[in-house]
């Protein structure tokens, strides 16, 4: 029988302790590693509605910024459809690698849930918050040959044809229907609600005379109203905007205490590894801290927020319960 010197069992298992503290260090290693290499590829950012409205505009502003940033290409894509949920299912599940963003909203993260009777995705479980983007103002505009110029003209209109203006919105659900099912509810009219895959073709039909007026998210209606295509009754925040200082509140305009506020905020799908969402974070907040996107952003008439994603996904949870309380006392409900 071959004895072993203990000397050399002793440097065989220093060996075989050395080669599991690397392999250990080596997996410790990983995640950093992960982050320190990422992005190395471009960055999609995943838009659920139409090209040309206001989530399509903040997101490439941001994108613009995002690019500059982390030195590689942000392509935006378009995924209309259902309120959002379409594009919202898809960014679900998207792997979690830092790749695919998407660009949330109030209605896809904090009303949906409470509207529709089945949901695709979660949007509590199924994203980790980045950081919010924007606050943006909606505007109650009007075709200039519609024979209303003020919120109380309005409101006598529709009260002596109950069911005749009709009002569209970027997809039933989203902030801009909620709006007008809010006015609808608190100025006692009956008006008749116009769903399409997006912002951008409502205000084409809005334009050409088809529906009436819009509660539209302000970046997708205010060159409009600056070209004179447009004619603004009122703002639906509880301020007049800095951007439309003539403008009234509807507030103030004819229906106290009115007030609702869309807001739109970077996400990515859940898993996402912490350093990447920190990083993504981090790069967010300097873009959106930077004089040129704070312009652009204001120029649409949009307020830039940013923020840790604790905050964003706090903030997510009220706006949850405060939306979920306004579809229900509306009766607004979809399939």
């Amino acid at each position: 029988m071959t004895s072993v010197r203990p000397s050399l069992r002793f440097a065989t298992h220093r060996r075989t302790l050395l080669a599991a503290a690397l392999v250990v260090a080596a997996t410790a290693a990983v995640p950093t590693a992960f982050a320190q290499a990422f992005p190395n590829k471009p960055i999609t950012i995943i838009v659920p509605f139409a090209a040309g409205g206001t989530t399509d505009i903040l997101a490439r502003v941001i994108g613009q910024g995002l690019s500059a940033e982390l030195g590689q290409s942000v392509v935006v894509d378009n995924r209309a459809g259902a309120g959002g949920n379409i594009g919202g299912q898809m960014a679900a599940r998207a792997p979690a690698d830092g790749y695919t963003l998407f660009m949330g909203t109030v209605g896809t993260h904090a009303i949906n849930a409470a509207l529709y009777k089945k949901m695709p995705f979660d949007p509590v479980k199924d994203f980790a918050p980045l950081t919010r983007v924007a606050n943006v103002p909606n505007l109650l505009v009007a075709n200039p040959n519609q024979p209303y110029k003020t919120v109380q003209e309005l409101i006598a209109y529709a009260k002596a044809n109950p069911g005749k203006v009709n009002f569209g919105s970027s997809g039933s659900g989203s902030s801009i229907h909620l709006s007008g099912e809010l006015f609808k509810s608190m100025a006692k009219v009956d008006m008749q609600h116009v769903p399409y895959k997006g912002s951008a073709p409502a205000v084409t039909d809005l334009l050409g005379n088809q529906i009436g007026i819009m509660f539209d998210n302000m970046p997708s209606a205010i060159q409009h109203v600056r070209s004179g295509k447009l004619r603004p009754i009122a703002v639906t925040t509880a301020k007049r905007s800095p951007e439309l200082p003539d403008v009234p509140t509807i507030a103030e305009a004819g229906v106290p205490g009115y007030e609702a506020t869309s807001w739109f905020g970077m996400f990515a799908p859940a898993g996402t590894p912490a350093p990447i969402v920190a990083q993504l974070n981090k790069a967010l907040v300097k873009v959106l801290s930077q004089p040129e996107t704070k312009k652009k952003l204001a120029d649409q008439g949009a307020e830039p927020v940013s923020e840790t994603p604790e905050q964003f996904a706090a903030f997510i949870q009220a706006e949850s319960a405060k939306w979920g309380k306004v579809v229900k006392e509306s009766g607004a409900s979809v399939d």
